[in-house]
């Protein structure tokens, strides 16, 4: 397969092979500078996606074809047939395991190899997890306001920036975080948990019972099939008296619908709340047929609100629900779940938890998969070492300067299991000890020195990817969204929140810092 690869990149690669300097060694590390949405943190995803694009890199006869027809004329013939040789063979990637929190100017990805190749990897890695790990990062943020006990449903695939991003969404968004897809595509591909049940659509199709076609249902235990439209509309009389509310406002075509999908799926049965008037005509017309159910023997399994007020209706749900459950006997009634959906975003979430609402299940569309409060997370991707010499990019802008040199990074922790520091060492540096001081220059305040005694260290980045091959296993979809709760859970409360956060120091050990003001003072 042919990398993504912009026109630049070929034109460089062509400027190395001319100069001769195709094979040298170099290193590259991937980044971001600042964290996205104005919080302290982002997840790394994506990175099994970087990985298996490198073991099918390739140019094809007809990808050296059409690069003859767009490079200059002058390109010579001989590189063409260079590039039909080339492979990763000679390529080393070393990267964070997907699913961990990183933080501003630390590498999650690192790539050794010769130039030429490493520098054509460079659109093909930044494609691939920067919107994964953005999309990551803001589904976290959802599961971090949402809470620990509250379902997160992703229903993003109409909104998405095409099928790419929508597959992409479905499954970053449950790295995140999310326990469901709306997307049957990324639950065939990816494993990951399908849900879905009825739009406004379906209601409003019908408009009497007469419509309803079958008519029987036979109760869950076996015997005799019933006719459920008339049983659904005696309890409609029944549940109408109980909240006194008017029968005629119950709309029929409503209950038909509801009626015609139960008798469908009687184990599966959900009521949309909100096609008409949800007090007088939905939550009526839900509760009869739910009621019918019970009578069979079966359990509805939950009811949606899609527009309005909706921490406030659901108390109002609740409250019903909660009259049927005790007036009919019938205990679980309660306790059936209220989804809610409708352009919820991180602000719909805090109304929710500060008004106090009854949901149990939220669906998030485009304020998720589109990350409208920053569309892009800014990765970048610098060479940091050629021919075993490091290099820098100066700027008088600190926070774009690169940090030179081939790095091991480590993530030290305090008593309390929290990380506390990022710290970045050259690689020929000897591995810091538990217990002992470490003098470390923190970016943004590299003129002071500082000590730190962290209790553990952690080595961030693995191995995994050499001669061409994947050379780690990779973890299955929900190991590594199993291991991004547990990163996430680990940061102190202070470097987690998600406004305002306390910034994370990230930090260079001594030699690397000498090293950087040398290069500093000979530019």
């Amino acid at each position: 397969m042919a990398p993504l690869a912009d026109l630049y990149q070929l034109t460089m690669a062509y400027g190395h092979w001319r100069a001769g300097r195709h094979h040298i060694p170099a290193a590259a590390e991937l980044f971001f500078r600042r964290a996205p949405f104005q919080g302290g943190f982002a997840l790394v995803a994506g990175v099994a996606e970087g990985l298996r694009s490198l073991r099918a890199f390739r140019f094809s006869a007809t990808d050296v074809a059409y690069l003859r027809s767009v490079m200059p004329t002058t390109t010579e013939d001989a590189f063409f047939d260079y590039l039909a040789t080339l492979d990763t063979s000679e390529v080393t990637v070393s990267a964070m395991p997907e699913g961990s929190v990183v933080f501003p100017r630390v590498p999650f990805l690192q790539v050794k190899g010769p130039l030429l190749v490493v520098q054509l990897l460079e659109t093909t890695l930044l494609c691939l997890v920067s919107y994964a790990s953005l999309v990551a990062t803001n589904a976290a943020r959802f599961r971090l306001l949402a809470g620990p006990d509250m379902k997160l449903m992703e229903m993003g695939l109409r909104r998405a920036q095409g099928p790419d991003g929508a597959l992409s969404a479905s499954k970053y968004s449950y790295i995140g975080g999310f326990d469901f897809t709306s997307n049957i595509l990324a639950g065939k591909l990816f494993g990951i948990p399908v849900r879905g049940t009825i739009a406004h659509s379906f209601i409003m199709s019908f408009t009497s019972l007469e419509e309803v076609e079958p008519r029987e249902l036979p109760p869950l235990a076996g015997g005799q099939p019933v006719d459920l439209p008339a049983l659904a509309e005696s309890w409609l009389g029944r549940v109408c008296e109980l909240l006194q509310t008017p029968t005629k406002k119950a709309k029929r075509g409503e209950l038909a619908a509801f009626v015609s999908y139960a008798i469908t799926f009687p184990k599966d049965f959900q009521g949309l709340l909100d096609t008409y008037c949800v007090k007088r005509s939905g939550l009526p017309n839900f509760c009869a047929v739910a009621l019918a159910l019970h009578q069979l023997g079966y359990k509805a399994i939950g009811v949606r609100l899609d527009s309005g007020d909706l921490a406030q209706q659901s108390k109002e749900v609740r409250k019903v629900l909660r009259a049927c459950g005790a007036h009919f006997q019938v205990p679980w009634f309660e306790k059936i779940p209220i989804a809610v959906s409708n352009d919820i975003s991180e602000q719909s979430l805090e109304e929710f938890s500060r008004e106090g609402s009854e949901i149990d299940v939220i669906g998030v569309g485009t304020n998720l998969v589109t990350c409208p409060l920053q569309p892009s997370l800014g990765c970048v991707y610098k060479l940091v070492e050629v021919n075993g010499s490091p290099c820098l990019k100066l700027t008088e802008d600190e926070e774009k300067m690169t940090i030179p040199g081939t790095k091991t990074i480590y993530r030290l922790h305090d008593a309390d299991g929290h990380p506390f520091m990022d710290l970045m060492a050259l690689e020929e540096e000897p591995s810091p000890s538990v217990g002992q001081e470490l003098v470390v220059h923190v970016l943004g305040q590299l003129g002071e020195a500082s000590t730190v005694m962290p209790t553990t260290i952690e080595r961030l980045h693995q191995t995994y990817f050499r001669d061409g091959q994947i050379c780690e296993p990779l973890p299955s979809l929900l190991e590594v969204r199993n291991h991004a709760q547990v990163s996430l859970s680990q940061l102190h409360h202070t470097h987690r929140r998600l406004y305002e956060p306390q910034p994370y120091p990230v930090a260079v050990t001594e030699k690397l810092h000498c090293l950087l003001a040398e290069l500093q003072a000979a530019t």
